[in-house]
């Protein structure tokens, strides 16, 4: 497990409004800060809670993010099951949290209403962001296209043509080229989706496009990236039943969908996770499952499909989040991940920042050497020896022809070195996983065996119990049985007495008078 850093302190600031007057920005108010923004960061691969000054957004998750001009925008999202509608926005230089004023524009007459929603997705475009999709409390039939202008603090309802997707959230809107792959989400009355839809942002038209091979299945809260401007790759998500960890791969040029095989370490089943590219990786935060959050921050490398841990952080906290963003922003070169809100049993509106070692590994002209169909990777043994062995040959013949570089030579095998640790160091965490989760199954098998034991006793006592009532039934069968005799006898005994008493009667009519009556009665009395 990986150490985490203290919180970075700042001199504290009063909270900052942000309002649009004649179409340029003015700040309220614009304390100094003592640091130097996300720079603060020292440490790579290692998640960094951010003492932010100002007043903080209202907790929240399945918000949307995005950065424009050395700022991350936040807008909309959800909150003890309320639509949120604000737009929030942190300084990267001072961070900063600021709070914008934002006004409808419109064309017509008829005012425009940007309603709160959350499941939304945000899509930098220039200077200015694009707001898709999202559920809202109003249901509408067709999915809308927003754009709000930092400069100005407006938002706009841009005109699209063709056929629109139906409303829906917990979609994926991904950036290709110039347009915006749109996949799957939940749509009216709970559906699940898998459709796909194109958005061509220079002229503004929808295409629904079909494919070939085997879609993923319908999911909402999954992860999509898009490699090389060519292909598009669907991690994860969930249904109504049950999560996903499966990785799906669709080339925008074939239209055909197929399931790469993956290497590296196995991901957990996950939904509601966040991820953003560096270069040729894709970096996964967050989700969570039916059993638990994930704590460990992955990296697939697009070009081999091989998975391995950044890092692991156990806690309630954005980066482990179902619902949180996840956003890169790159300062002197160096490229830092900020991962804020999301929900782990309470909703979160802390922001976490890292720094990332991680650089791009195979020029976009590469997928030309890969497979069309299934993009088949090399092997992750393959793809790790054989690297450095070939640069160090290289540097070998420049210093044969040339005279060589023997501190580059040396840079290349320290690489080698830290990358081989590195790689250690996952195994160690994927076999500390695994021998936890070997010590939960005993545990779980302890706790059933005595459960066991416990029915048998139980079953034991029953059987007991059982065994004595029929002991009892057949003691009270057995006295029914005595009294019927006796009953019997009693009738016996009674016939008999009712026919001495009609002889008796008749042998006293032959006396004479009553006299002979009285006289039997009394004998009979005495």
């Amino acid at each position: 497990r990986v150490s985490i850093q203290e919180p970075l302190h700042f001199k504290p600031e009063e909270p900052k409004v942000v309002v649009a007057e004649n179409e340029k920005m003015v700040d309220v108010q614009d304390k100094e800060v003592t640091m130097e923004g996300l720079c603060s960061v020292a440490a790579y691969d290692q998640w960094t809670p951010l003492s932010v000054p100002g007043q903080r957004p209202k907790p929240r998750y399945k918000h949307g993010a995005a950065v424009v001009q050395e700022k991350m925008y936040v807008f909309g999202g959800n909150h003890n099951g309320r639509y949120l509608g604000d737009i929030q926005v942190l300084d990267f230089k001072s961070l900063s949290w600021s709070k914008l004023e934002a006004k409808i524009q419109s064309e017509s007459a008829e005012p425009v209403f940007v309603a709160p929603c959350a499941g939304h997705s945000l899509i930098p475009s220039g200077n200015k962001i694009l707001s898709l999709a999202g559920h809202t409390r109003e249901h509408t039939e067709s999915l809308s296209v927003k754009e709000f202008d930092p400069q100005t603090c407006t938002w706009s309802i841009l005109r699209a043509y063709g056929k629109p997707p139906s409303s829906r959230g917990g979609q994926s809107v991904t950036c290709v080229g110039d347009t915006l792959v749109v996949f799957g989400g939940e749509g009216g009355g709970r559906s699940l989706l898998n459709d796909l839809h194109v958005l061509d942002l220079e002229t503004m038209t929808w295409d629904e496009f079909e494919s070939t091979g085997t879609p993923p299945s319908p999911r909402s809260e999954h992860a999509a990236a898009c490699y090389a401007d060519r292909y598009l790759l669907i991690f994860g998500g969930g249904s109504h039943s049950t999560c996903f960890s499966d990785l799906y791969l669709l080339d925008l040029q074939t239209m055909e969908w197929s399931r790469p095989e993956q290497h590296g370490i196995i991901p957990e089943p996950r939904a509601g996770h966040a991820g953003v590219t560096v270069g040729d990786n894709w970096v996964i935060t967050g989700g969570g499952n039916s059993k638990k959050g994930v704590p460990e921050t992955l990296v697939l490398n697009m070009s081999t499909l091989v998975w391995s841990v950044v890092t692991s952080f156990e806690g309630r906290a954005p980066p482990t989040s179902e619902g949180s963003s996840l956003v890169l922003h790159t300062i002197n070169g160096e490229d830092f991940l900020l991962s804020f809100g999301g929900y782990s049993g309470r909703y979160s509106n802390e922001a976490y920042a890292l720094k990332t070692s991680l650089r791009p590994s195979v020029s976009p002209s590469r997928i030309d050497e890969l497979e069309t169909n299934g993009m088949t990777p090399l092997s992750a043994e393959v793809n790790s020896s054989r690297g450095p062995i070939f640069e160090i040959e290289e540097l070998r013949d420049d210093k044969n022809n040339k005279g060589g570089d023997i501190k580059t030579l040396v840079q290349a095998v320290k690489h080698e070195k830290s990358q081989v640790e590195k790689k250690l160091e996952q195994e160690k965490l994927q076999s500390f996983h695994l021998k936890k989760e070997l010590a939960d199954v005993e545990n779980k098998n302890a706790e059933l065996t005595k459960e066991l034991q416990s029915v048998r006793d139980q079953l034991s006592d029953e059987a007991a119990r059982a065994s004595k009532l029929e002991d009892e039934v057949s003691e009270i069968q057995q006295r029914l049985q005595k009294m019927e005799t006796l009953e019997k006898e009693f009738e016996l005994l009674r016939s008999e007495r009712d026919g001495g008493s009609d002889k008796s009667g008749s042998g006293s009519n032959k006396r004479p008078g009553s006299v002979g009556f009285r006289r039997w009665y009394g004998d009979d009395e005495r």
